[in-house]
């Protein structure tokens, strides 16, 4: 009962939180069916209760929370129920339809009590983004950007988005690094989350730091094992989406699931199954190449061998007659080669006649010019300085002048000039 503390009514918390607990219950009588998205499921296995944490977001806020409770064996029952329609357990990260009782607890406050969850909602809210997904993409003109890159001859260098620990990474690498032809790709890791919300922004960074280093390869794959539709939902994400479709090099996709293909598979240059079949695929680009090659190269060797084996057989026939033929033209040759040497023998003779002719001719002329012959003759050299005159302004008044004769020379002294014409 309510206490009067100095004319006031005075209620305790206690009083407050029953009033309230009654109210709720006389007003809530029934089960309702709730849609909202489930952050985390909170479940604790000592116990087998999960206390899941509902949320609804408008335009990516939150404007609603609320905690809530799902006793073991209800949560044992629709377990069951989600393994059967969706191939997988109930799990957080989900928008789900669930009928609840709306309760309040003086000591743990207001709840809702889960009593079912209806599968068959989470498969249609899933298709229905994966549609929204895809009719922004296709209005964007981007739905098969990433399928129209030119794909790399051979895929030496590839980035994987994955987690390390993930059963179909295992596999793929088996298949990859055990290949009976010796093929070598070169794998770099880049660890993310590949499940549940957090996964969407976990694979886009990782696209972003690969986009910073294109240059170091020729592809990227994101590989994860097997799971059911609710555990592939972040695949229909319009931002990861978009992000595979517009990435600059080819993107791979190997997540494990056989149907109802996400919009990131849609929008990926090449979706697999499996692991195990997109390693199968990048090991066929290797064959692609090599068997042609090696094609190549067994009828370049055989046209090799062909092409020496008539040659061969050429300088066979070439020997054989060269063989013949030298011994006929050494015999013919011999003959011509005598006729020759007495024929360059009497040539060399008249030759030399008459060369010692021509030497003798030119002795004579020789002679005649020698400057002895002329000062035989009366003439005389004049020199000024060791230095010939042969004009008279070569001559000056003093100048001494040293005269060569026959027998010796005179020097004497200028003492007057006159030209030819008297001055």
């Amino acid at each position: 009962m309510p206490e009067l503390m100095d004319n006031k009514t005075v209620f305790t918390l206690l009083e407050v939180s029953r009033s309230i607990q009654k109210t709720i219950a006389e007003r809530y009588k029934s089960l309702y069916w709730i849609k909202a998205e489930m952050n985390k499921l909170n479940h604790y296995s000592h116990s087998g209760h999960c206390y899941p944490e509902l949320l609804e977001k408008k335009e990516g806020k939150v404007v609603a929370e609320m905690r809530s409770i799902l006793w073991k064996m209800d949560y044992q029952r629709i377990n069951r129920q989600f393994l059967e329609v969706l191939g997988e357990p109930l799990r957080e990260g989900i928008t789900m339809l669930f009928q609840a009782g709306i309760s309040y607890d003086p000591l743990y406050g207001f709840s809702l009590k889960i009593v079912d969850i209806d599968p068959t909602f989470v498969l249609g809210e899933l298709e229905k983004e994966k549609r929204e997904s895809i009719k922004k993409l296709t209005e964007e003109g981007v739905f098969d950007a990433n399928k129209r890159l030119p794909f790399p001859l051979i895929p030496k260098r590839l980035a994987i988005i994955s987690v390390e620990t993930s059963k179909g990474l295992s596999d793929f690498f088996k298949i990859i690094n055990g290949n009976p032809w010796g093929y070598k790709i070169e794998c770099t890791l880049f660890p993310a989350l590949l499940q549940g919300d957090k996964s969407i922004s976990s694979i886009i960074k990782q696209l972003e730091v690969i986009a910073n280093k294109l240059e170091d390869f020729d592809a990227v794959a994101i590989i994860r094992g097997g799971g059911g539709d609710v555990g592939l939902s972040s695949y229909n994400n319009y931002f990861l989406s978009k992000a595979i479709a517009i990435f600059p090099i080819p993107v791979l996709t190997g997540i494990g699931h056989s149907t109802n293909e996400t919009v990131s598979e849609m929008v990926a240059y090449k979706n697999a199954i499996t692991p195990s079949e997109l390693a199968d695929f990048l090991l066929q680009k290797f064959h692609n190449f090599a068997i042609p090659v090696d094609n190549a190269l067994e009828r370049m060797l055989r046209a090799v061998r062909r092409n020496f084996e008539e040659e061969n057989l050429k300088l066979k026939h070439i020997v054989s007659s060269i063989s013949w033929n030298s011994k006929t033209l050494l015999l013919k040759d011999k003959s011509e080669l005598n006729g020759l040497q007495t024929h360059l023998i009497r040539f060399s003779r008249q030759n030399i006649k008459e060369n010692q002719a021509q030497l003798q001719h030119l002795e004579r002329m020789l002679g005649i010019v020698n400057p002895i012959h002329i000062l035989k003759r009366g003439f005389s050299i004049v020199r000024i300085d060791g230095k010939s005159v042969h004009k008279l302004d070569q001559v000056e008044i003093g100048a001494e002048l040293e005269i060569q004769l026959e027998d010796g020379k005179v020097i004497s002294k200028v003492i007057n000039k006159e030209s030819k014409h008297g001055k």
